[in-house]
């Protein structure tokens, strides 16, 4: 069997390393890739937004399933263009898709799906958002409507932030045309969790809850990332009360789109946040998070290619999901200076050994494999994740891992997991 994963970061190098487990996989085909999946499979240099290059690639190459790893390739249609092909893709239609690539849209189908949200307003004219700011007063949440690469979210304290953040998007144009509309809603209070499942249109299974790291410096401080690092599970989200979750945030949705013709198929991702009054959704994903696809993908025990063709053919009730009881714990390894400026290029040294520990596995992002050395192209570089029979030890060995690895101007969060950590006291 062949396999096309498509993207460049850690979430892809745990895919393919996850898939590569079944036996019935001869071949991966990774684009554009990474240094980690290089090592794995082949890389091919298509870009994820290239639509008509990577259905080419796909149906050229004759492959019998393609994953898509991040967001914009399932917006921009990946799944539509392959199925027009005959060809599988593990992923949600462009309609589908919609609930990540439009901040606007997926607050909508929360209202009407009835799932627990903050109340929000969109603005697609910078004066009345302006208007609305300055009647509403701090603090608030500000969002790109469209795709930002995780960073088209800004949480105002003040109302002066507010308004930058207003500027910032839809007059300065800093996301470009993802800030034509921008969505302002109450800012919660509370702690985050994610909560990611399985979805054949109808059916779906649970993954075990996990938590991501979203500022850059320790005591979650510094401007938002992609994800600085991850654990699962996470206490503040138990497995007593996955079901209940589910059936919260989980199958409302899945109902409100098979009514509207337009059923979800792949991973929904639910970004919560647990206030005084419970759960609210903050936003909905349509792919595994990065990084906290790692932490899962490293106890899911049940073969990972088998769940992606049942949710492909509708019969995802037919398999049972299962996931190790240990815990994972996954630190990110970044490029001094991200998610600003940082400077590319140093080789990393360390990895095999970091690798050779007992439960431990060294994800690549922004890698890339030149002449036999690893050589850092990106903001985020590693995801060093790690196995641990309760939190305490997973964390413990992850940075025992992290300790191993070398590259210049690298830095860390030293605090990953630390929050699980005191609420499991």
């Amino acid at each position: 069997m062949k396999i096309l994963v498509v993207g460049s970061g850690g979430r892809e190098h745990a895919l393919c390393w996850k898939l590569a487990q079944n036996p019935k996989v001869e071949t991966i085909l990774c684009a554009p890739g990474n240094g980690g999946t290089a090592q794995v499979g082949t890389n091919i240099p298509v870009k994820d937004d290239d639509i008509p290059g990577l259905v080419k690639l796909a149906r050229d190459e004759e492959v019998d399933l393609v994953v898509a790893g991040p967001e914009l390739p399932l917006v921009l249609g990946l799944e539509n263009a392959l199925r027009q092909e005959g060809i599988p893709c593990f992923g949600p239609n462009a309609f589908a898709a919609n609930l990540e690539g439009s901040k606007a849209f997926s607050k909508n189908v929360m209202a009407e799906a009835g799932v627990p949200t903050a109340p929000f307003r969109v603005f697609e004219e910078y004066e009345d958002a302006v208007t609305f700011i300055k009647e509403r007063g701090a603090p608030l949440v500000v969002k790109a409507d469209g795709l930002a690469a995780g960073k088209g979210v800004v949480v105002a304290a003040t109302e002066e932030e507010a308004l930058e953040a207003v500027e910032h998007m839809m007059v300065k144009k800093a996301f470009g045309s993802a800030g034509d509309r921008v969505v302002i809603e109450e800012a919660l209070k509370g702690e985050e969790a994610s909560f990611l499942c399985f979805c054949d249109g109808v059916h779906y299974a649970m993954l075990p809850s996990s938590q991501d790291h979203k500022a850059a410096h320790e005591g979650d401080t510094g401007p938002n990332t992609g994800g600085m690092g991850a654990y699962s599970p996470a206490p503040i989200l138990p497995k007593d009360k996955y079901a209940e979750t589910a059936e919260l945030c989980i199958k409302p949705i899945l109902r409100h789109l098979a009514a509207k013709g337009e059923p979800f198929k792949g991973v929904l991702y639910a970004g919560l946040m647990y206030t005084e009054n419970g759960p609210s959704v903050l936003e909905y994903n349509v792919r595994f998070g990065d990084p906290e696809c790692q932490p899962l993908l490293m106890r899911l025990e049940t073969d990972l290619l088998e769940i992606m063709f049942a949710c492909i053919d509708g019969k995802l009730d037919q398999v049972e999901v299962t996931s190790s009881q240990q815990t994972a714990c996954g630190v990110v390894m970044a490029a001094e200076g991200y998610p600003g400026p940082y400077p590319k290029g140093m080789e990393i040294t360390g990895i095999d050994q970091a690798d050779a520990m007992e439960g431990v596995k060294v994800f690549q992002a922004g890698t890339k494999l030149e002449d036999g050395k690893i050589l850092t192209t990106g903001g985020r570089v590693l995801c060093v994740t790690a196995l641990g029979d309760d939190l305490a030890a997973a964390q413990k060995r992850a940075y025992e891992a992290v300790a191993k690895i070398h590259f210049d101007h690298s830095y860390y969060r030293r605090d990953i997991a630390d929050k699980g950590l005191k609420r499991a006291k």
